[in-house]
C-alpha cells in the first residue's frame, strides 16, 4: 500500500482529481490515455469488477481502514492519497462521508456491431447533455434489461464523473458505445426497428401490441429541451408516445426512458 498524506489540493500528483477538465480527462486525441473518475466505494467496486484499471485513489485517512479497505486491497500497486476531511470536501463540494475517489483508465469503446450482435432491446441517446439524465438512463437500462446503450456525438459522456455517480456504476454494467450522427441506416442494417419517442399526430401508444411484437427494437430518446430532430422522427419505423393525464405534455427524458424500457422489455 502506497499511502501519501497531502496537505494541499495543489499537490502535483492530484491533477487527475483537481485540475483536469472532463474534456482533458477524456483525451480525444489519444483515447488510450483517457481517464475517468469513479466516486464512492460502491461505484468503484462495480468498475473494478467490470475490469477497469485503477490509476490512483484519493480518500480521507479514516477510509483507508474503513470503507476503502477492500478496494485498496484489490489495488496493491496503486498510490493512495489522503488528507483532511475539510480539504477533500472542498474538492467534491461535499463531505466524503461515504466515499473515495478513484482515477481509472478509460476502457476502449467497442464497435456498434459488437455490442448489438445478440441484442434485442437497445436505446439510442441522441443529444442528451444533462449528466444526471445520462446517469439515470443508464441505471434504468441496467435494471430493466436493456442490452446496449448507443450515444450520438452530441450526447454527454457516460464516464463524466457525475453521470457515473448518478448511474451508481450502471455505466459499467450495460455495454455502450458511440454512434455516428446519421445512425438509423446502421441500426436497420443490424436488423433493428427504430422507435422514436416523440409527440406526433401519427404516434402510436407505447402499449401498442405491434411494438412489443418486434424482435429487435431500438428506442430513440432525444434532447431535454427540443426532443428529437424532425429527420430522426421521419425516418423512424415507429413514433411512440406515452399516454398522460392532467394535460401533462411530456416526461423528463430519464423518466420516459424508464417507462419505455419496462413496457417494451423483451419477455422471455
Amino acid at each position: 500500500m502506497h499511502v501519501q498524506k497531502i496537505t494541499s489540493l495543489s499537490h502535483p500528483d492530484l491533477a487527475l482529481f483537481t485540475s483536469l477538465t472532463e474534456s482533458q480527462l477524456r483525451n480525444r486525441l489519444e483515447p488510450e490515455k483517457g481517464v475517468f473518475i469513479a466516486e464512492s466505494p460502491k461505484v468503484i467496486r462495480v468498475a473494478l469488477d467490470a475490469g477497469c484499471t485503477p490509476l490512483a485513489l484519493l480518500c480521507e485517512e479514516r477510509h483507508i481502514t474503513g470503507d476503502a479497505a477492500d478496494i485498496i486491497e484489490r489495488c496493491p500497486d496503486v498510490p493512495v492519497y489522503t488528507g483532511s476531511r475539510d480539504m477533500l470536501a472542498s474538492l467534491t463540494g461535499y463531505t466524503l462521508t461515504r466515499g473515495v475517489l478513484c482515477a481509472m483508465r478509460r476502457p476502449t469503446a467497442p464497435s456498434v456491431e459488437e455490442i448489438c450482435k445478440d441484442a434485442q432491446r437497445i436505446v439510442v441517446i441522441d443529444g442528451v447533455v444533462d449528466t444526471t439524465n445520462i446517469g439515470a438512463i443508464f441505471r434504468s437500462a441496467a435494471a430493466l434489461g436493456i442490452d446496449a446503450v448507443l450515444l450520438t456525438p452530441s450526447s454527454c459522456d457516460p464516464l463524466n464523473r457525475r453521470a457515473v455517480r448518478v448511474s451508481m456504476g450502471s455505466v459499467f454494467l450495460v455495454p455502450w458505445t458511440w454512434l455516428p450522427s446519421a445512425f438509423q441506416d446502421t441500426l436497420n442494417q443490424l436488423g433493428f426497428k427504430t422507435a422514436a419517442m416523440a409527440l406526433r399526430d401519427n404516434s402510436v401508444s407505447i402499449d401498442a401490441p405491434i411494438l412489443r411484437a418486434q424482435e429487435k427494437l431500438a428506442f430513440i430518446m432525444g434532447t431535454e429541451g427540443d426532443g428529437l430532430d424532425n429527420e430522426v422522427i421521419e425516418r423512424a419505423d415507429f413514433v411512440v408516445r406515452i399516454p398522460m393525464s392532467h394535460n401533462v405534455d411530456s416526461l423528463n427524458v430519464a423518466a420516459a426512458s424508464a417507462v419505455a424500457f419496462w413496457e417494451l422489455r423483451k419477455r422471455n
